[in-house]
């Protein structure tokens, strides 16, 4: 059968099988031993899994993703995402909007203190969502502002996902760090623009707070102290992982080790430490851990099949024969958007790199810069319907009276500023460059 055929009908069966609901391990393993053992050749894919399986095993960079993990799952028990949380609202809650502001605010510190999603978005959905709704916020607004905060988790170091990316394009995890950093801030700014729009225009958004947002005009010396100690944690941490990296002193392997010290530390400095919190976070992490790695090895597998049989060959011609690069360009990302209404974003690296970076590669594009924009453009995987992993954290701690439509119809504004953010790092792409070459050269 012609290899055009063949890839055309491998990825209709993946798309077709993933919407029926399947997991996305079951559907990636079985098209890779089905389409092997009969285009490719039943004793090599068999014999190739356990291999791809050991290879994600004995990779010491990705010995990072549990570590940086438990780092988040530790850092979650701490309390200090509630006490930043409080501590800015005290400080900014005389302006209309402020509990958005934070939200966004003290996820995108908190991003740069983990590289996880869930633990962001649950943690802030069951803090401000309640507060959100009761001064005046429709549920669509706050549900969307959580779910985008929460999501840059993944973009803004340091990142499991960015340590896979790393890895799987062969490039340095500190320099593709740093290169992430400005596009995630980019992303929080254009949030925290558009939230002070919609607060503006929207009457019914209460500007006080009988609770959390106090019309304090002027702040005592303790005051001021107890805001500023709130920031001190994760001041430290980011410094204690981010600043190891830039710096030289530790691998990124190594400063994950660093972070897990340092949660640990801040766990027993707000006195939350506990033999069941410690057990909570190191069984949370298996889970995790076990889960991303599977699809790693998974994945691993049906691109390696894939690229046997010549697929990636096949797609490579196909999108080198458009005379327009930058047509070439958004081919592939909206390749990427489309993927990631239907996979996680483990499966769509190890499905898309080996296939598209060498078209970029032959493009001109510079790979660093290549990589980061995917991870942006990745952002919308967790917001995207219907597979959207933020959509389902974000719906099973919201109260009843918040419907799944109403966080549907929420995340539209931020898919839409998500892409603004992917055209302005697009064309200013040394934005996205500045930072490694300051620190790096």
């Amino acid at each position: 059968m012609d290899i055009g055929i063949i890839t055309i009908l491998l990825f209709l069966l993946l798309i077709l099988v993933l919407f029926t609901g399947h997991p996305l391990v079951t559907v990636l393993g079985g098209l890779s031993l089905y389409f092997g053992y009969f285009f490719w050749g039943k004793q090599r894919v068999f014999l190739m899994i356990p291999s791809r399986i050991y290879g994600a095993m004995d990779n010491y960079i990705l010995l990072a993703i549990p570590l940086f993990i438990l780092m988040a799952n530790l850092l979650d028990k701490s309390g200090i995402v509630e006490k930043l949380f409080y501590s800015l609202n005290q400080l900014v809650g005389k302006f209309k909007g402020a509990i958005a502001l934070v939200v966004i605010i003290v996820c995108t510190v908190f991003a740069a203190c983990t590289g996880i999603v869930g633990a962001s978005i649950v943690t802030m959905g069951m803090i401000a969502l309640p507060h959100m709704l009761k001064n005046g916020y429709s549920k669509s607004f706050s549900t969307g502002v959580i779910a985008a905060g929460g999501s840059l988790g993944i973009l803004i170091p340091p990142s499991i996902m960015l340590v896979v990316m790393g890895d799987q394009a062969t490039l340095s995890v500190g320099r593709l760090f740093s290169t992430a950093i400005v596009p995630g801030l980019i992303l929080s700014f254009l949030y925290l623009v558009y939230i002070k729009i919609v607060v503006h225009v929207n009457p019914n958004v209460q500007v006080i707070s009988t609770n959390i947002e106090e019309e304090t005009k002027t702040y005592s010396l303790n005051e001021l102290v107890d805001i500023l100690k709130s920031f001190l944690p994760p001041i430290l941490l980011i410094l204690g992982v981010l600043g190891s990296i830039f710096f030289g002193i530790a691998t990124p392997t190594e400063a994950a080790g660093v972070g897990c010290f340092l949660a640990f530390l801040l766990i027993c400095f707000y006195k939350k430490f506990s033999v069941k919190i410690i057990n909570e976070a190191i069984e949370d992490t298996a889970v995790t851990t076990g889960m991303v790695m599977i699809v790693l090895a998974v994945a691993g597998v049906f691109t390696s099949v894939f690229v046997a049989m010549g697929g990636a060959r096949f797609v490579t011609q196909l999108f080198l024969s458009i005379e327009s690069k930058w047509l070439v360009y958004s081919l592939m990302m909206g390749v990427y958007f489309f993927l990631g209404m239907f996979m996680d974003w483990t499966g769509i690296i190890y499905i898309t790199f080996p296939i598209f970076l060498p078209i970029a590669a032959q493009l001109g594009f510079d790979k660093l810069w290549f990589v980061t924009i995917v991870a942006v453009i990745l952002q919308t995987s967790f917001l995207t319907p219907p597979f959207g992993y933020a959509l389902f954290f974000l719906k099973g701690i919201a109260p009843k009276e918040v419907k799944m439509t109403d966080i549907y119809r929420g995340i539209i504004p931020f898919i839409v500023l998500m892409i603004i953010g992917l055209a302005i790092c697009t064309i200013f792409p040394d934005l996205v460059l500045y930072l490694p070459s300051i620190i790096y050269n």
